[in-house]
């Protein structure tokens, strides 16, 4: 696969609902046949480069983790012409190295949400793709560097276990994630993960992280105003990130073979294929159904 202009989505969270100033910013309404994204997007450019920022929770903050439709709003960003997909997420740490205000680029994820649509696949189109490595390792390194570049404390790699809130962990749960091997924590980074994958973009967590979770004992739990004050003072270092990273991309986008997951993927057969679930992947999965 040739090589092509990079065109940056943004997904932020808690802290980032009015944008991630944008330059020519220009706010469009993108529908999506998975519903009602969780608001319209917002195109423009940092120092040359194309991005589309979406809120995840929506202007103002008005959707919780649970509520989120994260199948249209990845929908929405394939439509955009997205050819990588950027989170920006606040964080509770798990370990005392990962402290407030630093920063993580996840490489890991563990997923202890319950029904939320998980993928863009079913009952008429079945596909399987692998999620072993679940973020981008070079749009990771990237963002990593970007962080640095602005001052941040960067850790470059990270399991993140994401958790269905809206409510923050106990304090048995919160042992029992580090026991497991987790670091961070979150309520978003699943299932836009695995939708991201089965839409063939590359992702990568750039997480803020904002509070200790539960797991200090002499402590008192997450507050929700501590978690929002200390992502609002992170917000401008994560903004200032993401103009260094439009300055550390090449001129041109090497494929990625995150780009052609699907090739492999599909297990129902051609002539048994619904077509009108066909007809709603034709953004997320229309490159590879064509040449299947």
């Amino acid at each position: 696969m040739s090589a092509k202009a990079w065109h940056i989505g943004v997904i932020g969270g808690s802290g980032l609902t009015e944008g991630v100033g944008l330059d020519n910013a220009q706010q469009i309404a993108v529908d999506s046949p998975f519903g009602a994204p969780s608001g319209p997007v917002t195109q423009g450019t940092i120092n040359g480069v194309k991005f589309t920022f979406l809120a995840r929770h929506g202007a103002g903050h008005v959707i919780p983790p649970d509520a989120i439709n994260y199948r249209a709003n990845i929908d929405v960003m394939k439509r955009c012409g997205v050819t990588d997909l950027v989170s920006l997420s606040a964080i509770g740490s798990l370990r005392e190295e990962f402290a407030p205000g630093h920063f993580i680029t996840v490489d890991q994820l563990i997923d202890r949400t319950q029904g939320r649509e998980g993928s863009f696949f079913g009952t008429g189109m079945v596909a399987h793709v692998s999620l072993a490595d679940p973020t981008c390792p070079r749009l990771r390194e990237l963002l990593a560097l970007s962080a640095h570049q602005c001052g941040a404390v960067v850790h470059p790699r990270g399991c993140y276990i994401a958790i269905q809130g809206p409510q923050f962990s106990t304090r048995a749960e919160s042992v029992m994630y580090r026991q497991w091997g987790a670091d961070v924590i979150g309520m978003t980074a699943m299932p836009e993960a695995r939708l991201a994958r089965e839409a063939e973009l590359p992702y990568a967590i750039l997480g803020m992280v904002t509070d200790y979770d539960a797991w200090r004992e002499e402590e008192e739990g997450v507050v929700a105003s501590e978690v929002f004050a200390t992502m609002k003072a992170n917000g401008d270092m994560a903004k200032a990130a993401l103009r260094h990273l439009a300055d550390l991309l090449p001129p041109e986008r090497p494929a990625s073979p995150i780009d052609t997951v699907l090739d492999h993927a599909f297990a129902t057969a051609p002539a048994k294929r619904d077509p009108h679930v066909v007809a709603m992947l034709d953004a997320v999965a229309g490159r590879a159904l064509r040449n299947s």
